[in-house]
């Protein structure tokens, strides 16, 4: 089975990097997933994106050697298998609450005796190869995201489950839940509070840690605490900035 690149690196002690993916457009994935980023996720929470357009998105990743992950819209295990089977290496699933709602998010991730997803790898055969069956349940990714007051209070019982590889903070619906402002780069001293304990659960209980940013200052400064994966950019926020600085640039008469 194809490596998956994250799992390596976090083994040999080392960071990785991520690019989110909103734009649901084959080329601009393939062109973003081409610069050397360790990681891409496709966003359907969020994003403009379907299935189809997902699985066109993953075949141009495929020509790279990023790791694709995804973000499901819900913590529905129906598409959490989707998503996988398509070739998704890893999959992210927003506002997970409890331990029971983790414990649905990752049976959906991993094969029996281990989980309940059910057979048919389709596409994830041709990207990952033909002992995928045998070999998925210790390569791909099941990452829960943390953006709740409830899935902070719960953060404990939340990475103690058994098959879960990541914890992933949502900075902005964190912030919000815990009544404050609805922010990526946090600098508010109770939602930094609320992060650090996310990231300090994730390494007691043997876990990675993620975390979205869209600052490359606050991004550096993620990885220097401790966070395993960081996203450090969107392909909207890059158009958007590489669009700005071009206008800035433009001489006009």
């Amino acid at each position: 089975m194809r490596e998956n690149k994250l799992r390596t690196l976090w083994i040999g002690g080392k960071r990785a990097t991520n690019v989110w993916l909103a734009v649901p457009a084959a080329y601009s994935t393939e062109i973003i997933a081409h610069q050397g980023f360790d990681s891409v996720t496709i966003d359907l929470q969020h994003g403009q994106g379907d299935y189809a357009s997902m699985c066109a998105m993953l075949t141009a990743v495929s020509t790279t050697a990023s790791v694709p992950l995804v973000r499901v819209q819900w913590n529905d295990p129906g598409e959490v298998m989707r998503a996988l089977d398509a070739g998704a290496y890893g999959v992210i699933c927003p506002t997970i609450n409890s331990r029971a709602e983790c414990e649905r998010f990752v049976g959906a991730c991993r094969y029996a005796p281990l989980g309940y997803r059910s057979v048919g790898p389709n596409r994830a055969v041709l990207y990952a190869g033909g002992d995928y069956l045998a070999k998925s349940n210790e390569t791909v990714l099941a990452i829960a995201q943390i953006e709740t007051a409830d899935g902070l209070k719960n953060v404990d019982e939340i990475a103690a489950v058994k098959g879960l590889d990541m914890l992933y903070v949502g900075p902005s619906d964190l912030g919000l839940s815990l009544g404050r402002e609805a922010r990526m780069d946090q600098t508010d001293p109770i939602v930094v509070a609320a992060i650090d304990k996310v990231l300090a659960t994730a390494k007691a209980h043997g876990l990675a840690a993620g975390i979205y940013c869209v600052s490359l200052d606050y991004a550096n400064a993620m990885f220097a605490k401790g966070f395993d994966l960081v996203t450090v950019a969107s392909d909207a926020g890059l158009i958007a900035a590489g669009a700005a600085n071009l206008q800035r640039q433009i001489k006009t008469i």
